[in-house]
């Protein structure tokens, strides 16, 4: 059945690795092991220009802008980022909204970034990632600040919770 194919796949990835002499090499082992680096929220991105253009591009399309202040180390800030990424959103929710996300470096450990953007948008005191926002056309915060800070739980939400909750914002 199913299962016998993936073993067989796994089996002849194996044997594929050790006829190239792969498997015996502790750091190829351990590069595959380790989950590449996602670059969701870039570090070195001017923070005020990718909002500004958010926001325009908000006014231009007619489309809500999502913006999420986050980060690549924040495993909550990823979750989030991969959804909002996802072809389930996109398929579903592309034509309503745009999405941008911003790097707020560690806040947590007064190393942040981008904390004037947040306090602008109604959260004094950045103290975890990540936080979204949702802005109008016409530059007005569609969701309170405390439903922005409480993304702090995006990876235990699950993606499902997480798509249902636009469904659900869209009709408030």
């Amino acid at each position: 059945g199913r299962q016998g194919v993936i073993l067989l796949r796994a089996i002849a990835a194996l044997a594929l690795m050790l006829s190239a002499g792969q498997a015996g090499d502790p750091a190829s082992v351990s590069a595959a092991a380790k989950p590449a680096e996602t670059q969701f929220y870039p570090a070195a991105a001017n923070g005020t220009a990718v909002l500004n253009a958010a926001l325009l591009d908000a006014k231009t399309s007619g489309k809500p802008a999502v913006i999420v202040f986050g980060a690549d180390w924040c495993h909550d800030s990823r979750a989030l980022a991969k959804v909002l990424a996802s072809d389930a959103f996109k398929a579903e929710f592309g034509a309503r909204y745009t999405v941008t996300l911003i790097d707020v470096g560690k806040p947590q450990t007064g190393a942040g970034r981008n904390l004037d953007l947040v306090k602008q948008l109604g959260v004094k005191n950045l103290k975890s990632t990540p936080a979204l926002f949702v802005i109008s056309p016409d530059g007005k915060l569609l969701n309170g600040p405390k439903d922005a800070v409480s993304w702090r739980n995006a990876d235990s939400r699950g993606n499902p919770a997480m798509l249902a909750w636009f469904r659900s914002f869209g009709k408030k």
